[in-house]
C-alpha cells in the first residue's frame, strides 16, 4: 500500500510542480528566463512526470493568457460561469487546447509572443500510443503494488491519467467559486486555502490575478508559495535567470 501512495505522491507533486513552474510561470507569464538547452530539459521532464495527461506549454500558455484577458466572460476557455458542472468545463478546456495545438483556431498575435515551442516533441508527448503507453504503467504499478482486497486503491488511475487536467480543474473551477480575498477586483477569483499545501501556491488565485507577473503568488505572511521557493534557489544557482518586476 506504502508503494501506492507514494507512487501517486510523487506523481500528483512532480506533475503539479512541472505545471506551475514550466507551463504557468515560465510559458504563459514569463517570470524568468532560462536557457533554450534547459527550456528542452524542462520539456523532457513535463513529458516524463505529466506523463499521459501531458500539457503542451505553447497552447497551455497561449490558452491561459486568453483566460487572463478575457476571465469570467464567454472568451474565458476555462470559466465555470459558462458550464453546468465541472466536467463540462473540463471538457471545453480540452477542446480550446486541442484546437491551439492543431491551429484549428484564431489566437490573437499578442497570446502568442515570446512563448516556448518544441514541435516534433509536443507531436511525440500528444501521440495516442504515448499516452495509451503511459496508461499502461501507471496500470501495472498498481497490479504489481496495490495490495489484494484493496480495490478502491484503483479508483486513484483515472487520476493518473489526468493528473494535468485535475490539477488545472481544481484551480478553474473551485478557487473562481471558493474560498477568501486579498483583493477585490473584476473578476471571480479566490485564494482557495490560506495554507496551500496540495496546490503548491497555485491556490492563491486571487493574489495571482491581482499581480499576475509576480512569481510569488503568496502575498500574506502565511502564504507560503513553494514553487517561488523553488525558483528562487534555480535563480541563486543560475540555472534560471528571475525578472524583476
Amino acid at each position: 500500500m506504502w508503494v501506492i501512495i507514494v507512487f501517486f505522491a510523487v506523481h500528483w507533486y512532480s506533475s503539479l510542480f512541472l505545471q506551475s513552474f514550466f507551463h504557468h510561470r515560465y510559458a504563459a507569464h514569463s517570470m524568468f528566463t532560462m536557457s533554450s538547452w534547459m527550456e528542452k530539459l524542462f520539456y523532457v521532464f513535463s513529458a516524463i512526470f505529466q506523463g499521459s495527461s501531458y500539457l503542451s506549454p505553447y497552447a497551455y500558455g497561449a490558452m491561459h493568457r486568453m483566460h487572463h484577458a478575457y476571465t469570467d466572460t464567454e472568451k474565458d476557455p476555462h470559466s465555470p460561469k459558462f458550464d453546468a458542472n465541472l466536467f463540462k468545463m473540463m471538457n471545453r478546456t480540452r477542446n480550446e487546447l486541442n484546437d491551439i495545438i492543431r491551429s484549428n483556431t484564431a489566437v490573437e498575435a499578442r497570446f502568442l509572443i515570446n512563448l516556448p515551442k518544441w514541435q516534433w516533441f509536443d507531436d511525440l508527448a500528444n501521440n495516442k500510443i504515448v499516452r495509451i503507453g503511459w496508461i499502461l504503467v501507471y496500470i501495472a504499478v498498481y497490479i504489481a503494488f496495490a495490495p489484494s482486497g484493496m480495490w478502491y486503491l484503483y479508483l486513484l488511475i483515472p487520476v493518473h491519467c489526468l493528473m494535468g487536467p485535475v490539477h488545472g480543474a481544481i484551480i478553474n473551477w473551485f478557487a473562481h467559486k471558493y474560498g477568501y480575498e486579498n483583493f477585490k477586483l473584476e473578476n471571480t477569483s479566490k485564494n482557495l486555502v490560506p495554507i496551500d499545501i496540495f496546490m503548491l501556491g497555485e491556490s492563491y488565485h486571487n493574489n495571482h490575478h491581482k499581480h499576475s507577473g509576480r512569481a510569488n503568488f503568496g502575498h500574506r505572511w502565511f502564504e507560503i508559495d513553494p514553487v517561488y521557493i523553488s525558483i528562487k534557489i534555480m535563480h541563486w544557482l543560475r540555472i534560471i535567470r528571475l525578472r524583476t518586476v
